[in-house]
């Protein structure tokens, strides 16, 4: 196999993927001809910043990350194959979606790239959602320009093109413009017939910006839309010097449309058909479920995105994921290492993970709120993570590990409760991110929170990176196969699922822990006003 490899990365009959998430900066390279074989990874940590109580990552932090992560891919390359990597056959550019990167006419970033967790935009997704009948979330790119314009921001006049994080880096990797329409469907709502921006909607914003920003027609300023296995752009000489400043890497390889996180867990999951869905597991957790039909009514708690080819997806979007969970076991883990431990962390997580099995089903009337960061769903403007018990509560180590894993699904359940009122029909539901790596335990735990089975595919632990792999491949093979059957046949076809049903006592356990959740939101907003 590593021959093989070795001559394939020569010939450079490869794809590689690079994902920007909210902790780490990822490059995953596989073989272009069958990327289910991963040949290659690097990465690179990074943190954003909360600067004038608004959530940023600064772009010099961008590019020095995507620099570090290639050149980590670089270095694995020559260690697993013990050849130099020159040229690749296909790139894929993905990243956290929604967010606000506005340019002038000169390229030049008017303000600090605002995020998706960002929650500032409340007057604006009011307003919006209200015109044209659809959720516009808070974090939609869309939001971020309308609120700047009600917030009267001078940058606003200048404002010549604006986009996501993938688009981004794309337009300065190839100079061009573009969006997946994934991606694309979490700045503007998207019409599934056409792949494109909705007309009227175009229209309408426009009529409701003329008399405060005059002239701004927002279709100028948005990106060109793309479906999955369309060409979008080549690498340019300065593109590649920006990924590798050696000189190494030859420019011309050729690149798929960006695509969002959203997008890409739906690749990296095989989820991009009708009743199918995922869970992706990160600083956020998310829940997508491709739709059979439109919903009958607009929901705050869900918003309508689409796959990487275009079909209409309800998203469940909470701005809190494991990073609460995560901050719990460093401190076990400090306390093994001041004992005289020597459990490496992975260990830790292992082991407390394993606890939580023996807890009650209901996690013995603990409760764990995990927001680090305002949550709509959940009605909190801002973050105050909580461990809150009753006297009469059951305070077990595996008690409190089993609160703390269903606080991260907490705020993901109340949007999914929503789904299942509209009818919306799963048959499975795939689940990925480093939380499931623990066999047995997160996954259990989220069948009994949706009550519906959930597999977990081995390459769903490359995540993303491997996802927008996976799309940079498909660029050859789009003429002849749809997304979904590429997927299903060509990368899938031999992939192992390990599928967990619901375990009849965690179904009702959940179901009381959510209960308590939903009324213990009381305490959290009396944190949020008293701290």
């Amino acid at each position: 196999m590593t021959s093989e490899a070795a001559q394939a990365i020569l010939d450079g009959r490869t794809a590689l993927g690079i994902e920007l998430g909210s902790t780490r900066i990822k490059a995953c390279l596989v073989l272009a001809d069958d990327p289910s074989t991963v040949i290659a990874v690097g990465s690179h940590a990074w943190e954003n910043r909360f600067v004038d109580r608004l959530w940023t990552y600064d772009i010099d932090d961008v590019w020095a990350g995507l620099q570090a992560a290639y050149a980590d891919l670089v270095a694995d390359v020559r260690d697993r194959h013990d050849v130099g990597l020159e040229a690749v056959g296909a790139i894929g550019v993905s990243a956290m979606m929604h967010g606000y990167l506005a340019f002038d006419e000169e390229g030049e970033l008017l303000t600090p790239f605002r995020t998706w967790r960002n929650t500032n935009t409340d007057r604006s997704a009011a307003v919006l959602s209200e015109l044209f009948g659809v959720n516009i979330p808070l974090r939609w790119s869309v939001a971020h320009l309308y609120q700047a314009v009600l917030d009267d921001e001078p940058h606003v006049t200048d404002v010549d093109f604006f986009t996501t994080l993938a688009g981004y880096v794309h337009w300065k990797l190839t100079g061009r413009k573009v969006l997946g329409v994934g991606d694309a469907s979490g700045m503007f709502p998207i019409d599934t017939v056409t792949h494109d921006y909705d007309a009227d909607m175009l229209q309408k914003f426009d009529r409701l910006v003329s008399e405060r920003a005059y002239g701004l027609q927002v279709a100028e300023l948005l990106p060109e839309v793309l479906d999955a296995g369309r060409h979008a752009g080549d690498l340019t000489p300065e593109g590649a010097a920006l990924l590798d400043p050696s000189g190494t890497l030859r420019p011309g390889a050729p690149l798929c449309p960006p695509e969002g996180d959203a997008g890409t867990g739906m690749v990296a999951t095989c989820s991009v058909a009708p009743r199918t869905g995922n869970v992706s597991a990160g600083t956020s957790i998310f829940a997508m479920v491709v739709l059979e039909r439109p919903l009958e009514r607009v929901h705050h708690e869900l918003d309508v995105v689409t796959t990487p080819a275009g079909d209409p997806v309800a998203m469940v979007h909470c701005n809190n994921g494991a990073s609460e969970l995560a901050a719990w076991v460093s401190l076990f883990d400090r306390f093994a290492t001041v004992g005289g431990g020597q459990l490496h962390e992975d260990d830790v997580f292992e082991a407390l993970f394993r606890e939580a099995l023996d807890g009650d089903p209901d996690a013995g009337g603990l409760l764990a709120y995990n927001h680090l960061a305002g949550e709509p769903i959940a009605g909190l403007a801002e973050g105050r993570p909580l461990f809150v018990r009753t006297p009469d509560s059951r305070l077990t180590l595996a008690n409190f590990m089993r609160a703390q894993i269903y606080g991260v699904f907490g705020t993901l359940a109340l949007g999914m409760r929503v789904l299942e009122e509209e009818g919306v029909a799963l048959d499975r539901m795939f689940a990925h991110g480093g939380m499931f790596r623990t066999a047995g335990v997160a996954q259990r735990f989220l069948a009994g929170a949706l009550d519906a089975p959930v597999a977990v595919a081995e390459t769903a632990s490359e995540g993303g990176a491997w996802g927008i792999a996976v799309l940079a491949a498909y660029l050859g093979e789009a003429s002849d196969l749809p997304l979904d059957a590429y997927l299903r046949d060509r990368v899938f076809a031999d992939a192992q699922f390990d599928t967990v049903k619901p375990d009849p006592e965690d179904v009702p356990g959940f179901a009381a822990y959510l209960s308590r959740y939903r009324a213990g939101l009381a305490v959290e907003r009396a944190a949020v006003q008293a701290l």
